[in-house]
């Protein structure tokens, strides 16, 4: 079963989501105060931001390159699940837990085999699904079968969020704006990566709020 999945985001007026960007807004406490309403068991970012913000700056290097094909390994039930999807396995980690969240590794089947038994090694959890990509949608179904997990928070980058979005994963937009225009070059977008010939996808405003800091939640519903 698909679990309910939302992604929540916080972005400049111009749509950019880099992080260093918000950190100039007077107030970001919102996000997370509007993120924890959502009593979502999993946290979903992609390599790049993992990369960024939580994974070793090491990167990983198959000793043989043998594939590992598709398999589920679920090390622990936990309250709270950090999730990586990393299609080549490349992250490296410092243990199996990100800020008291356990760590889920999501890899294509022809990621290495020694890296999952690395991952192995470190206590994390990994599943391996998708031949050349992930599959999303198989992903997101073990991890309601196998962890237990009924709601996901998909909080980034850009192209990971586009990548759910062209699934037609997403059952609701949680985007809060921040009175800061960023303008900069190249900077990701909340939803980015998809080919030019993608077709867009349309939702219905659900709910706005205003913040004391000139914040602006609004909530999109898919347009079914």
């Amino acid at each position: 079963m698909k679990p309910f999945i939302v992604c929540h985001m916080m972005a400049s007026l111009d749509g950019r989501i880099d992080c260093d960007m918000l950190d100039h807004l007077p107030d970001s406490e919102c996000y997370y105060d509007i993120l924890r309403q959502y009593n979502c068991q999993a946290f979903i970012e992609g390599r790049v931001s993992r990369a960024k913000h939580t994974a070793l700056p090491d990167v990983f290097q198959s000793a043989d390159g043998s594939f590992c094909g598709f398999t589920v390994h679920r090390a622990q039930i936990a309250k709270e699940y950090a999730v990586s999807l990393d299609t080549r396995g490349t992250l490296m980690w410092a243990s199996n837990q990100i800020d008291g969240q356990h760590l889920v590794c999501i890899v294509s089947e022809n990621a290495p085999a020694d890296y999952l038994a690395y991952l192995k090694t470190l206590g994390a959890s990994y599943i391996a699904v998708g031949k050349d990509r992930i599959d999303l949608r198989k992903a997101v179904e073990i991890l309601n079968s196998e962890f237990g997990i009924e709601r996901i928070a998909v909080v980034g980058g850009g192209n990971i969020n586009g990548a759910f979005l062209e699934a037609g994963l997403l059952d609701e937009i949680s985007m809060l704006y921040g009175p800061i225009i960023d303008a900069r070059r190249g900077m990701t977008a909340a939803f980015d990566g998809l080919p030019l010939d993608t077709a867009p996808r349309i939702f219905k405003l659900d709910g706005v709020r205003q913040y004391d800091n000139g914040c602006v939640w609004m909530r999109y519903l898919p347009s079914r």
